[in-house]
């Protein structure tokens, strides 16, 4: 018995096992992680899970009624849109757009805030303290305009598209990743085992990437996960502005603009894309709460 309970101790005690066991306490986050895996699949799998092509129009059925309501028809189950495209097959459609903005920003922005994070605290002397001056000072800039007026003048520069929806959106967010970067590798610097590094003579660059960095990325992979919701928010916003993603794209701020001036006689044109929104910011954040909670041993429950 004792030889079995110290044969089963290193499985229970991984970190991958330990990680996913505080990530479990969190209810909230195994339903959000569940909801957003369900959503992923859909996009994964929208050509084949869509009844019908997302931009095929049908013009007997123009706003035809959802299955439940009255004159409503099992070919449709969510009903149609103005032009007489299927809802459900653009709302799946809009979810492969939407995930891919909320990805793309994220990507874009945490791999050129981790860069210029690093280079604030990399180089020594004069060089360094211009570099870090000039880094947090441009950051400071963007994050004294807000957000969505930013995102709004950068597409306006560049004209809207869904590039440079991603292009702006990723200039909103950059500051964020800077100066968490920034600011764990400056509580890291003063850490012993970077002394040991340095006296060891590891240089600069890898005493950065190797030694510091990784010892970073806890803060960096939750802002990043929650980074992804605020990322398709911002973009359906610009969608809805008209600045996003262009007709006929099946994305969801788009396609609320189109049905707002359908809100009072065919109001779940407008509900559809809203709750698409709804469900899959709140999953992402339900699911970064949680892998929030397990990556902090702090925030784990006893």
């Amino acid at each position: 018995m004792a030889e079995a309970r110290l044969a089963a101790s290193p499985a229970d005690t991984s970190p991958l096992r330990g990680f996913w066991q505080a990530f479990c306490e969190n209810r909230g986050a195994l339903v959000g992680l569940a909801l957003l895996l369900l959503i992923v699949l859909l996009a994964l799998l929208a050509d084949v899970v869509a009844p019908h092509p997302p931009n095929e129009q049908f013009r007997e059925a123009v706003r035809a009624s959802p299955a439940w309501s009255e004159g409503g028809s099992m070919r449709f189950l969510l009903g149609t849109d103005s032009l007489g495209r299927d809802m459900l097959s653009r709302l799946i459609h809009g979810a492969r757009v939407s995930l891919f903005i909320g990805l793309a920003v994220m990507g874009v922005s945490f791999v050129i805030g981790v860069g210029l994070g690093l280079v604030c605290v990399s180089f020594p002397g004069t060089l360094g303290q211009v570099l870090d001056v000039a880094i947090t000072r441009a950051m400071d800039l963007i994050l004294a305009v807000p957000g969505l007026v930013l995102a709004i003048l950068v597409v306006a520069v560049l004209g809207p598209s869904l590039t440079n929806t991603i292009v702006a959106v990723a200039i909103v967010y950059l500051p964020r990743y800077v100066r968490l970067v920034r600011a764990s590798a400056l509580a890291e610097l003063g850490k012993d085992y970077v002394t040991g590094a340095r006296v060891a003579g590891v240089g600069p660059a890898r005493l950065v990437l190797r030694t510091v960095l990784p010892n970073c990325l806890s803060p960096l992979i939750v802002q990043a996960a929650l980074g992804v919701s605020d990322a398709i928010l911002e973009a359906a916003a610009l969608g809805f502005l008209g600045l996003g993603a262009q007709p006929p794209t099946a994305e969801w701020g788009t396609m609320l603009a189109d049905a707002r001036e359908f809100i009072r006689s065919n109001p779940w044109l407008v509900t559809l894309p809203g709750l698409a929104i709804l469900l899959t910011v709140v999953s992402i954040n339900l699911a970064g709460d949680g892998l929030r909670d397990a990556l902090d041993p702090k925030m784990r429950r006893s």
